[in-house]
């Protein structure tokens, strides 16, 4: 019986952008804990170093401070890594949430920028140092899929445009791969922003209704990254990890 084309992470040094919390959080300690060097990058020096410190890996984890709207932090970020092996991306902020005629443009302009052209500046500058073999992995959301209604026009755009995104960098960059992990809802500190003390009884409400019956933690959604940095053949895809939430 043939086996998957999976690659080991041991050894393997690994960007993780967002890395200081959340998802990106769950990313860098599933990663070290099968072997990797990982870089943690987020736009907070203390918050990098508070999770460093949680990380503990053994010497494999490094903090670098950079804004993913600057691209002179962005190049900056690369130059300092140098060689490496997978890069992935979670950052995020809170959404535009406004109806469509009440959208605050400087708001969306700031989104778009830390989101989709962060992104594209990330791939820009990523090929100077990214391993022949390797993988880039950016990250969606459910709100493509699901958008919010009333308000959720402009969100789902950004985040369904990543799709089209992945598959035509994949062609572009081969046979460096480019994949997208589409999380729905998951536990982070995001949230606690967006929603307040109100979220746990949000979030039991809400994973009433999914047929996974909770939300997510990062530690559920991390696998799916690793899984795309192993699998040699799987490039231009959208990995959905929602609990079946697209379906409801």
């Amino acid at each position: 019986m043939a086996t998957l084309p999976m690659t080991s992470l041991d050894g393997k040094k690994i960007i993780v952008v967002g890395g200081s919390s959340g998802i990106g959080f769950g990313v860098a300690a599933a990663a070290l804990e099968s072997g990797a060097e990982v870089v943690i990058v987020g736009r907070s020096a203390d918050k990098l170093k508070a999770a460093e410190q949680k990380l503990a890996g053994a010497g494999r984890v490094k903090g670098i401070a950079a804004d993913m709207a600057n691209e002179a932090d962005v190049a900056r970020l690369f130059e300092e890594v140098d060689a490496f092996d997978h890069l992935v991306a979670t950052a995020g902020t809170p959404p535009p949430n406004d109806p469509i005629g009440g959208t605050d443009m400087a708001f969306v302009r700031q989104f778009v920028d830390g989101k989709l052209i962060g992104a594209v500046m990330l791939a820009k500058h990523a090929v100077r140092t990214l391993k022949k073999g390797g993988s880039m992995t950016f990250t969606s959301g459910i709100n493509k899929d699901r958008p919010p209604v009333p308000g959720g026009s402009v969100v789902s755009a950004i985040a369904g445009s990543f799709t089209y995104f992945a598959r035509a960098l994949a062609l572009e960059l081969a046979p460096t791969r480019v994949n997208i992990v589409s999380p729905g809802w998951v536990d982070t500190e995001m949230w606690d922003e967006i929603v307040g003390a109100a979220k746990t009884s949000y979030f039991d409400q809400m994973g009433a209704r999914i047929p996974a019956g909770r939300i997510a933690t990062p530690a559920d959604v991390a696998p799916a990254y690793l899984y795309l940095m192993q699998n040699a053949f799987m490039t231009g895809e959208t990995i959905h990890i929602d609990g079946g939430q697209r379906l409801v």
